[in-house]
């Protein structure tokens, strides 16, 4: 007799590309030149395992509800955006949870990369 398992936290991935420059650093820093990222960002959602389905939540719930706010940043200049003024990853991140944390039950953590070897992750206030 097997017993279904409790808490488990399940994730989506995306990829959104986006325009930048960080205004609080000085002229001289890489960072405050206008760049792109190719940013990664993943999605997770902790929760009971739903004996209906079998699964934590379905990962189409979880793009439907990421996907309306990545298209507000995809291919934008995040500088011009309401709240990314100074938009460094952790402020994205920060940004990002706002806009996902009321629309996403279970929301627990957000992990965004800006390239192979740099990023952060969040989890709320």
């Amino acid at each position: 007799m097997s017993t279904a398992p409790g808490t488990m936290t399940v994730y989506h991935g995306f990829s959104f590309e986006s325009a930048r420059r960080l205004p609080r650093l000085p002229d001289s820093h890489i960072c405050s030149r206008l760049h792109g990222n190719t940013f990664l960002l993943r999605v997770a959602v902790t929760g009971p395992v739903r004996e209906s389905e079998g699964w934590v939540i379905d990962f189409a719930e979880v793009a439907a509800r990421v996907e309306p706010v990545l298209a507000e940043i995809d291919h934008h200049y995040l500088n011009e955006v309401p709240g990314l003024e100074n938009p460094t990853t952790e402020n994205i991140a920060v940004w990002l949870w706002d806009r996902i944390a009321t629309h996403l039950q279970g929301l627990s953590e957000i992990e965004i990369r800006e390239n192979a070897t740099t990023g952060c992750v969040y989890r709320g206030a």
